[in-house]
Parts: C-alpha cells; structure tokens; sequence
C-alpha cells in the first residue's frame, strides 16, 4: 500500500518534482501539464493525482517546501528571539540549491516572501520614525532584485561576496 510518508511514494514526489522544476526553467507554468511532468517522472498519471490535485497544487507544494527550508535556516535564533543578521546562511543555501531558487522567483512567489514581525521591532530600534514599514519594504525588495541577479548570473559571486554587497547597503547601525 502506497501510504503518505513511504518511501515509494516520497520517491515519486520526488521525482515528479525534480521534473516540474526543470521544466519551468523553459517553459511558464500554464504551459506545463501533468503528462509531461510524468512523462519526464517516470511516473503514470495516478502516481501524480494521488499526490496533486494539479500542476498549481504542485506548484504550490514545490513553495512550500523551499519557504521550510528556508524557514529552518533561522529555526535556532527564532527560538531565541534574536536576529543575527547572518544572509550567510542564506545565501550559501540559495547558491547550493539554484534551480530551486530560480523556480520559485519565477513562480512569482518572491512578493509573498515574508519579513517576521520580529525583523520589523528591530528595524523600529534602527529606524525610529513612524515611516518603517517603508523602510522594510524597501529592505526586502532590494534583498530580492540582489538575490534575482545573483541567481541571473548563476550565482558567479560567492556567498561571502553577496553577504557583504548586503552588509555594505544594509549593514547594521
């Protein structure tokens, strides 16, 4: 019996997946369907509807995965409340697993990224004025078009270097 969390069919989701995400480096997502995604799987069409409602469902469940992986980069310091300010992390992980990084901008998601309420009271002890929300605007779309370049140029930079292009237009106070 294929059940949710076996390895059969953690493989399958797996692979279907790995296809979806290296055929949304070519082609945009409304023109991506469930056969080709099989197809290039390896899998039938069962295997996919047991696991997808469709190829948004999909795309939703490829997001979903990449904002937990990112959000266990910083697991240790939301637990202590603090914020090193460390894109270190970040950028090693974005620059380790690019094809991801590149689907999920052009998937659109990057507007739906979220700063946490915490980033915003520690930006308020920086920036004292009643424009922060501004200011935070600012920060985290200025951190995307950085990321989306980096990633244009196949991440050429190191980590280290893009962490200080950051800490040098950001750096703290």
């Amino acid at each position: 019996m294929n059940t949710p969390n076996n390895k059969r069919r953690r493989d399958s989701q797996k692979r279907i997946e790995a296809a979806f995400i290296q055929q949304l480096q070519y082609l945009d997502l409304n023109k991506i369907s469930v056969t080709d995604i099989c197809k290039s799987a390896g899998v039938n069409r069962t295997t996919f509807y047991a696991n997808y409602l469709d190829v948004y469902d999909l795309a939703d469940a490829v997001q979903r995965k990449l904002e937990e992986e990112v959000f266990g980069l910083y697991k240790e310091e939301r637990e202590q409340k603090y914020n090193s300010n460390d894109f270190l992390k970040l950028f090693r992980h974005i620059k380790e697993n690019q094809m991801f990084y590149k689907t999920y901008f052009k998937l659109g998601l990057d507007g739906k990224f979220e700063i946490t309420e915490y980033d915003v009271h520690q930006a308020a002890s920086y920036y004292d004025n009643q424009y922060i929300e501004y200011h935070m605007e600012f920060f985290r779309n200025g951190l995307n078009a950085i990321i989306k370049k980096w990633l244009q140029n196949d991440c050429e930079e190191s980590p280290e270097e893009i962490a200080s292009i950051i800490m040098a237009e950001y750096g703290a106070k």
